[in-house]
């Protein structure tokens, strides 16, 4: 091999711009998932936060009972989770949840009916 001729192990394949197209889309589509996704948890921390002080219950209990009401109401979990957030802040919650939110703390709390 003589010193002008490219060394075969450090080139990389050509790239059509087409291709380099659909890789930029792929990564934006894959940016904007992960920021809703950290959004979202962020909402979802918040809320175990205001279950956690509501029932008097553990971390871990506070996102079981938020998963146990997003589960029995059918609803997503972020929604669960922003209308306790919204709760905490003074707003009512819809009566399907403010049902679940009452038994799956009860069932958590030995009995106790935190709200």
């Amino acid at each position: 091999m003589s010193p002008s001729s490219p060394d075969p192990h450090t080139q990389s394949p050509a790239v059509s711009v087409d291709e380099l197209v659909a890789e930029l889309e792929r990564v934006r589509a894959e940016n904007r998932q992960l920021r809703q996704a950290l959004a979202s948890h962020a909402v979802i921390d918040q809320a175990i936060g205001v279950l956690t002080v509501l029932g008097r219950i553990s971390p871990d209990d506070g996102f079981t009972v938020l998963r146990e009401i997003s589960q029995h109401t059918n609803i997503k979990l972020s929604a669960v989770a922003e209308h306790v957030l919204k709760y905490a802040q003074g707003a009512a919650l819809p009566d399907v949840l403010l049902e679940e939110v009452r038994s799956a703390l009860t069932r958590h709390t030995g009995g106790d009916r935190p709200l």
